[in-house]
C-alpha cells in the first residue's frame, strides 16, 4: 500500500544549465525529480548534494565502470565521514579493472558492502531515519558533457524494490567468476541460455 503522501508527490521537471546543488534543489518528503543536464555534474556530485541536505546517512552505488578520473573522488567518497554506511553495486568486469579501489571499499565498509553482478544500471539510494532517497539515470560516476537524464524520488515502492533487490544479492568472493556473477544477477530468469552465449564474446562497444 503506497502511503498518500507518496501517491500524491510534489513533482518537479527541471532543464538544468546549471550544478547539481542548483538543478537538485531542496530534498524533501515524497519529492519526485526529473531533470534533463548537459552532463555539466555526475551521479557523485548529485549524491553529495543529496548527502549535505540529509545529513548522516547510508548509501549505495550501482555503477557498470570506475575510469581513472574517477577513482580520486571516489576515494574521497569512502572518506567522508557523513556515511555511516556504503554498498557498491558492480559490474564484475569494473572489479577485475579495479582490484585494489573495489577492495578498499570492502575495507572500508565491511565485506559484505561489495556486490558483484552483472550491471549496467547507474542508481544510487541514501536513506537515514528521515529519509529514502532513489537517484536513477544515464550519467555515470563523472561528468560527461552531453545529454543526460536524472530521476531522483524520496520514499515509495521504486526505493523499496532497489532496496529489496541489493538485500538479495549474494556476497561473491573477489575477482569471482563470470558465471557466478551470471547466476548472482538471475539473468537464467530473464534470457534462455543460447541467448546469453550470444552475449559471451568481446562487446562491441569494447572494440
Amino acid at each position: 500500500m503506497i502511503s498518500s503522501a507518496r501517491s500524491s508527490r510534489k513533482k518537479r521537471v527541471v532543464e538544468s544549465f546549471a550544478s547539481a546543488h542548483e538543478c537538485i534543489g531542496t530534498i524533501e518528503p515524497g519529492m519526485s525529480l526529473f531533470a534533463i543536464t548537459r552532463g555539466q555534474f555526475s551521479m557523485l556530485d548529485a549524491i553529495n548534494v543529496v548527502i549535505d541536505q540529509i545529513g548522516p546517512c547510508s548509501v549505495s552505488v550501482w555503477t557498470w565502470a570506475i575510469a581513472d578520473y574517477e577513482v580520486q573522488c571516489f576515494e574521497s567518497f569512502m572518506a567522508d565521514k557523513t556515511i555511516s554506511g556504503g554498498r557498491l553495486v558492480i559490474d564484475r568486469s569494473a572489479e577485475n579493472r579495479n582490484v585494489a579501489l573495489i577492495q578498499k571499499w570492502r575495507d572500508c565498509f565491511g565485506a559484505e558492502a561489495v556486490r558483484v553482478c552483472k550491471n549496467h544500471a547507474k542508481i544510487s539510494t541514501v536513506q537515514n531515519a528521515n529519509f529514502k532517497v532513489l537517484l536513477r539515470g544515464s550519467m555515470n560516476l563523472n561528468f560527461n558533457p552531453r545529454f543526460e537524464q536524472l530521476d531522483i524520488t524520496e520514499g515509495g515502492p521504486d526505493f523499496d524494490l532497489v532496496a529489496k533487490i541489493e538485500n538479495e544479492l549474494p556476497v561473491l568472493r573477489p575477482k569471482c567468476s563470470n558465471i557466478e556473477a551470471m547466476n548472482a544477477t538471475q539473468l537464467g530468469l530473464a534470457f534462455e541460455t543460447g541467448t546469453l552465449k550470444m552475449f559471451g564474446g568481446i562487446k562491441t562497444w569494447a572494440k
